[in-house]
């Protein structure tokens, strides 16, 4: 294919991503709007030449390629000034970002540059601080806004235990919420200091809420009666991972009933457990769990936004221990 067949192409691509997103956030805004939800999806992968995913944050664009071998270095850059001409994002509110799947996934928790600017968006009544730099993901999975709403729901007067909390935003749903006390555990240090900073944001840091800078494995594998007994717990885990203290290599897929069984012996009789993976081809092991109750909730927890006939951007479970 020749240079200028190729540009063609790209510019044919860029003008129906633009046509798109524009037709989209026209028919979403007015509806975030009135719920103060700032960030939403408006593109993923919809058409299937275009391997593009393109995120909202109250005037700023997050555009991403789902990145292949056959990627070329000027494509997103196209496609991300289409979609921002559009909207009439201006340049310096564009972020373009590479994502990759699979095993290579542990790449997007690495830093990508240094701006360091962090900028709250609104959530219904909370805010959260994305940074859409400097990370391949924003520090919000604003695709987890119901999933949250549900746990706020439930947790009043409750113990909360969250595991792989990254930034909080589950945490400050719980505290919102009229949670008794929350635990949040991550490995990642940015993570649990932009945790704090959320719960601080929202007027919610205080001593009933405990961060903990560990891997989620080597938590669950160090028995302690203050962390037992929990009511409820969000359990959200990468696809793939490496404990930091002994090495040990997790796959979601094969490892996830080990992970799960760890966690009930944590919880009360009768607690709720949430369960989510974005994993594509996750199926849940549902004879190794010791369980009394195992409920497949996606579909409540999936926003419109987010609904696509293509893939499910997350599967989430409901346990009863």
């Amino acid at each position: 294919m020749t240079q200028t067949s190729m540009g063609q192409i790209y510019a044919r691509q860029a003008e129906m991503l633009a046509n798109r997103v524009k037709k989209r956030f026209l028919h979403l805004r007015k509806r975030f709007a009135r719920q103060n939800l700032e960030v939403f999806r408006l593109y993923d992968w919809d058409i299937p030449e275009i391997r593009a995913v393109v995120d909202w944050y109250a005037g700023h664009l997050v555009v991403g390629e789902y990145s292949r071998k056959q990627s070329t270095r000027e494509w997103l850059p196209l496609m991300g000034n289409a979609v921002a001409r559009a909207l009439d994002v201006p340049e310096d509110r564009l972020h373009l970002k590479i994502r990759r799947a699979g095993i290579q996934e542990g790449t997007r928790y690495e830093r990508i540059d240094h701006v360091n600017e962090k900028i709250p968006m609104a959530e219904r009544d909370l805010k959260f601080l994305i940074n859409p730099t400097d990370f391949v993901d924003t520090g919000l999975f604003s695709d987890h806004r119901n999933t949250r709403q549900m746990v706020r729901e439930r947790v009043a007067g409750k113990t909360f235990l969250n595991l792989y909390c990254y930034t909080g935003a589950f945490t400050c749903y719980a505290a919102k919420g009229g949670a008794a006390r929350t635990v949040s555990v991550d490995r990642s240090e940015t993570a649990t200091q932009w945790a704090r900073e959320n719960l601080t944001l929202n007027g919610l840091w205080g001593p009933a809420h405990e961060l903990i800078q560990r891997d989620t494995l080597d938590f669950l594998s160090r028995p302690s009666p203050a962390y037992e007994n929990f009511d409820l717990a969000v359990v959200d885990p990468p696809s793939f991972s490496t404990t930091r203290v002994r090495g040990i290599h997790f796959d979601i897929a094969r490892d996830h009933p080990g992970l799960l069984q760890k966690v009930f012996e944590r919880m009360i009789p009768g607690g709720t457990v949430f369960f989510s993976t974005n994993h594509q081809d996750f199926e849940l092991n549902t004879r190794s769990l010791s369980v009394s109750g195992i409920t497949e909730i996606t579909e409540k927890t999936i926003p419109e936004d987010y609904a696509s006939k293509r893939r499910q951007i997350h599967r989430t479970w409901e346990m009863i221990v």
